[in-house]
């Protein structure tokens, strides 16, 4: 009997440890989600007739959940059975990988990961590289529809396509000889081709370069990095990834569209094409203008992460700077410096931002600006606290007894050690940063009208809430997502970057 009950707890144990069987449950429960959200959009409830299309869709997505849920049982029984999961339950992950044809994202990653048992954090990054890759050469695509395309359009597919193939090839080198603890000294060719491949935007591209010539300079040294260590943490966190993957795909694909957009159908009237439905030609349908939601979607994301990132580095820096001289010296200078920014602080940042703007004018320079300032202070609070612990260490009174000057001491041993709360906080508040953009430009005070951004389309959709709904959902869900992803994409990193966790 207590055999019995120390096996169930065993088995317990092990099914929470697994990441596959984590990843499995998480995985079916997202996938029926949106297998039922396509089977109540398949049904015009008004006409009382089915939308082929988006029927077949849930159809697509109905066959990979139940593959799924069927899956997710397997590692349970294999768990209990052999504390294992057996080799014929991972050959399954491979009719996952078809999944990719529906754009499921979370099913193709998972049958990646099944199919591998010891997956290094560069394999995972690999895999994330070449589906960003494949998700914007299909979203580009959709260009083929349109009544006319940018005169770059082929020459640009063809760099994508050829750069996948690259990314590909990567990928399966990597899943063969690269391990948890070594890189083979000959993967240094494939590292720079790789890294490349990321002038296209795709992050991790970059990352996956920079971490195989990481690990070829460590030759064979078991010890970890805290580079490697954040990244094994990080790969093993479904959500964490899945939120960095739609922030590097909105990236890349706001790249490329430089390339595969035509700027105009986003911009330019067409009284032709006015309030149509969502189509081939108009995916996400058109505005009371005749202009392309789709395309004004995809440029408007380019806004969003620009002014996100604008708004969020430059309160990092100069926050950091004066928190970090305040924590330092104390006394009159930190009472100086904090006091000035506690009137600051006493500020609500969007009342603040809104008399910025009201006094300088509406544009995309005095937004990021106006965002920037009132955040500011809640910086140099995070980096003055890291500072007064990181202060007290032993390594620095050692560089003041070596005779390091201030400066040194405070930029190059100080601040270094005091980054990981600021990066974690920075990663949250740029979700905050694209809310107050799209805020601020739906009540006209933020992007100029005329430029596709997601706040602009949304209040042009709100007013077309009962007729032509597409126009505020469609803005409504990038945000939604966007700053989702930020949101996962920053508890992913605070749980690799805490130590408390090792």
């Amino acid at each position: 009997m207590i055999k019995k009950l120390l096996s169930k707890q065993e088995t317990k144990h092990q099914l929470k440890s697994s990441h596959e069987y984590s990843q499995a449950s998480f995985t079916w429960v997202i996938s029926l989600t949106l297998t039922v959200i396509l089977l109540l959009n398949s049904f015009d409830f008004t006409g009382g007739t089915i939308k082929p299309w988006v029927f077949a869709a849930f159809a697509a997505y109905a066959l990979f959940t139940i593959i799924q849920i069927i899956i997710t049982l397997l590692i349970r029984r294999d768990f209990q059975s052999q504390g294992e999961i057996r080799r014929s339950t991972r050959i399954l992950g491979y009719i996952q990988l078809l999944s990719i044809v529906t754009g499921n994202l979370f099913t193709v990653t998972f049958g990646f990961n099944l199919i591998k048992k010891q997956k290094p954090p560069e394999y995972t990054i690999a895999v994330y590289m070449l589906l960003t890759q494949l998700f914007v050469i299909a979203v580009s695509a959709l260009n083929l529809f349109k009544p006319y395309v940018s005169n770059t359009f082929l020459p640009a597919m063809a760099v994508l396509l050829i750069i996948a193939v690259i990314q590909l090839i990567a990928l399966i080198l990597v899943a063969r000889y690269v391990t948890t603890n070594s890189v083979p000294p000959r993967m240094a060719w494939l590292a720079f081709p790789v890294i490349l491949t990321a002038v296209t935007g795709n992050i991790f591209a970059l990352v996956l370069g920079i971490n195989l010539l990481a690990k070829i300079r460590k030759n064979g040294n078991p010890a970890m990095t805290r580079w490697g260590d954040v990244w094994v943490k990080l790969t093993a966190n479904s959500t964490a990834m899945s939120g960095l993957f739609f922030v590097i795909f909105l990236f890349c694909l706001s790249v490329s569209s430089l390339f595969t957009f035509d700027y105009s159908i986003a911009i330019d009237n067409n009284y032709s094409a006015i309030l149509q439905p969502p189509s081939l030609v108009y995916p996400f349908g058109t505005d009371n203008f005749g202009r392309d939601l789709f395309s004004r979607i995809v440029f408007g994301a380019r806004i969003s992460l620009i002014v996100g990132f604008a708004s969020t580095a430059i309160p990092v820096v100069i926050g950091g700077v004066l928190g970090a001289i305040s924590g330092y010296y104390g006394r009159h200078t930190d009472n100086i410096i904090m006091r000035l920014l506690d009137v600051l602080y006493a500020i609500p940042g969007i009342l603040l931002a809104i008399a910025i703007i009201a006094a300088f004018g509406a544009n995309t320079v005095n937004l990021i600006l106006a965002l920037s300032v009132g955040a500011i202070p809640t910086y140099a609070r995070t980096m003055r606290a890291n500072v007064l612990l990181v202060s007290t260490f032993e390594y620095v009174d050692a560089a003041r007894a070596f005779g390091s000057s201030n400066f040194s001491i405070i930029f190059k041993h100080i601040v270094p050690n005091s980054l990981a709360p600021m990066i974690v906080k920075s990663t949250l508040t740029i979700g905050a940063a694209v809310i107050s953009t799209s805020s601020l430009s739906y009540l006209g005070l933020g992007v100029e009208p005329h430029i596709p951004e997601w706040g602009n389309i949304l209040k042009i959709g709100s007013t077309y809430l009962e007729t032509h709904s597409y126009l505020a959902i469609y803005p409504g869900l990038a945000i939604i997502g966007l700053v989702l992803s930020f949101n996962f994409l920053g508890d992913g990193l605070r749980d690799a970057l805490d130590p408390k966790l090792d």
